[in-house]
């Protein structure tokens, strides 16, 4: 595990930092064809693409400072260097996007099919990123491909390069699927599913978050958030069969 690729002096470059900074651009890039596979203008896209990465930037950082102001006056740069991504900030990422894809005039269920595999393929290098600081630690295993966890003798599933292959695969099927969709929604749909299912399946190899409240006994808080999205995939699916049911 290196969680810092370079430490020379004051310059110290996490790799986590590196690997999500490739993903994000590679994912971008990527935006461009899939953008022309669903009908959309690729600069267009790009622009939407790169306002959602600014959006989330500066919406965790706002976040992070709002709920520790004490803490940002007395250390600003050490709290701005923290990480800060939260479900609030993803929401909140995620209807500023809204607004300005139609402030753009483009259709959302569209963008959200042609970023399909784009999300998954920068989900592959920020599993890779947390694989190399391993923050995201496995089960006890005996495997042949366990790693080892540092200054200890304990093997451990190597449970961020199970997510990052099992993302380099969703996002090949997800590419090969876009030009083949019926509807628009139907790759978001499947992204939902796919992701959904092996984030749910992964967790059992995973340390357990331990949360509070009686939910928290019955699943892992990861394994609800991805029944949420198969659920929501499925109602995905369901929808414009039940237009065409109405329309007949």
């Amino acid at each position: 595990m290196h969680p810092n690729l370079l430490h020379l002096g004051f310059l110290t470059i996490p790799t986590f930092g590196l690997l999500a900074a490739i993903g994000l651009m590679l994912a971008l890039g990527l935006s461009l064809r899939t953008a022309a596979l669903v009908g959309l203008n690729p600069d267009r896209l790009w622009n939407a693409g790169l306002f959602a990465v600014i959006a989330a930037f500066v919406l965790s950082r706002l976040l992070l400072v709002v709920t520790n102001l004490s803490t940002f006056l007395a250390y600003p740069i050490l709290l701005l260097m923290v990480p800060s991504l939260t479900p609030l900030g993803i929401l909140l990422t995620a209807i500023a996007t809204a607004i300005y894809l139609r402030t753009r005039s483009l259709p959302l269920l569209a963008a959200l099919d042609a970023w399909a595999p784009c999300a998954t393929l920068a989900w592959a290098f920020l599993a890779l990123g947390h694989f190399a600081e391993g923050s995201d630690p496995g089960l006890p295993s005996s495997l042949p491909w366990a790693v080892t966890v540092p200054s200890t003798s304990l093997r451990i599933h190597p449970v961020a390069l199970y997510v990052a292959l099992a993302a380099a695969v969703i996002t090949v099927i997800l590419f090969r699927h876009l030009p083949r969709r019926r509807r628009s929604g139907d790759t978001f749909a499947l992204v939902l599913f796919f992701t959904g299912l092996a984030q749910f399946l992964l967790t059992f190899l995973r340390q357990p978050t331990y949360s509070e409240g009686r939910l928290a006994t019955l699943l892992d808080p990861i394994q609800w958030v991805a029944l949420g999205m198969i659920v929501t995939a499925a109602l995905l699916w369901q929808q414009p069969r039940r237009l065409v049911a109405h329309a007949v």
